[in-house]
């Protein structure tokens, strides 16, 4: 069984932990029970972790969700007595584009194709749970859901919508550098000015009108304008701040993606070739549709989803 879940952008400039975008860079995840023992084979990114074993965090999460489905079931099934893991990872790792969201939510999703009760477990059961692992639901939202996503906290969980964008491609600027998320978050100040807070909600909700009803440009760069996150982070990755300011100055919607230090940009790879100067060496660029679809069960040339 394969599981192919997207590689997402949270924040998208003012939508702080709420806003998250799924993007077509995806990572494969083919799942094998056997009758005993764990192997795992990594292809590309994370193949330096595959020797975890138990603490591997798909495995980790699988074998978590196996828990729970059999309590919902009442089936005692505990977990398989084998697995067989071939990841095949082409989301970079801690650069802002929801790699751990991934492999979280394509566990969730090859846990619950596997268990007889595993329809029991619905998205808003996949939802909660991944957000207790990875703390915030902005990037296993999109993630799960596909497209556009708002995710906010409930009193009684995780929540999302999931909205249609009319903007369909961006680009993606990766740097060589990685950036922890703890560290970028360990950054930012516990208050901030009562001006910027209503500067960041204004653009947030124009932000969403902007990327739902096909607005210009011109109202997009306005809307992602940003003042809660983006320059406290900035020392941790100057590099990125300075492209996303040359990217802006040129009239490009250009934000950190997540906690960086990712650079998207809403705009095409042709519209921004006469900008190759500007934007210097040192990036790897991938312009990226907006994923549909969320992660889900591939079989053959059909796909399915639990």
């Amino acid at each position: 069984m394969l599981v192919r879940a997207p590689a997402t952008s949270a924040n998208l400039g003012p939508g702080f932990d709420s806003l998250g975008l799924a993007l077509s860079l995806y990572d494969d995840v083919e799942v094998e029970v056997t009758g005993g023992g764990l192997s795992i084979e990594v292809a590309g990114e994370g193949a330096e972790v595959a020797d975890r074993g138990e603490r591997h965090l798909i495995v980790e999460v699988m074998h978590r969700t196996f828990g729970l489905l059999d309590e919902l079931a009442g089936s005692g099934l505990g977990r398989p007595p084998g697995l067989r893991l071939r990841c095949t990872n082409r989301i970079p790792h801690s650069r802002g584009l929801g790699s751990s969201s991934a492999a979280t939510i394509a566990a969730i999703v090859a846990a619950r194709a596997l268990h007889p009760g595993g329809k029991l477990f619905d998205d808003e059961a996949a939802l909660r749970l991944a957000t207790e692992i990875e703390g915030h639901p902005d990037n296993v939202a999109p993630c799960l859901a596909g497209g556009l996503t708002v995710a906010w906290t409930s009193p009684h969980g995780p929540r999302l919508v999931r909205l249609e964008s009319q903007v369909t491609r961006v680009v993606a600027f990766v740097p060589e550098q990685r950036l922890a998320t703890e560290r970028a978050r360990g950054l930012l100040p516990r208050t901030v000015p009562h001006e910027d807070a209503a500067a960041n909600a204004g653009r947030a909700a124009l932000l969403i009108a902007a990327l739902t009803g096909g607005l210009d440009r011109e109202i997009l760069l306005d809307a992602t304008d940003d003042r809660l996150h983006q320059e406290y982070r900035a020392p941790a990755m100057p590099a990125s701040a300075a492209l996303v300011r040359t990217l802006r100055a040129a009239g490009v919607p250009a934000v950190i993606s997540g906690a960086g230090p990712t650079v998207l940009a809403f705009t095409n790879a042709s519209q921004l070739d006469s900008m190759a100067s500007g934007v210097g060496n040192g990036w790897l660029k991938h312009p990226l549709d907006v994923a549909a679809r969320g992660a889900r069960v591939m079989t053959g040339r059909t796909e399915s989803r639990p």
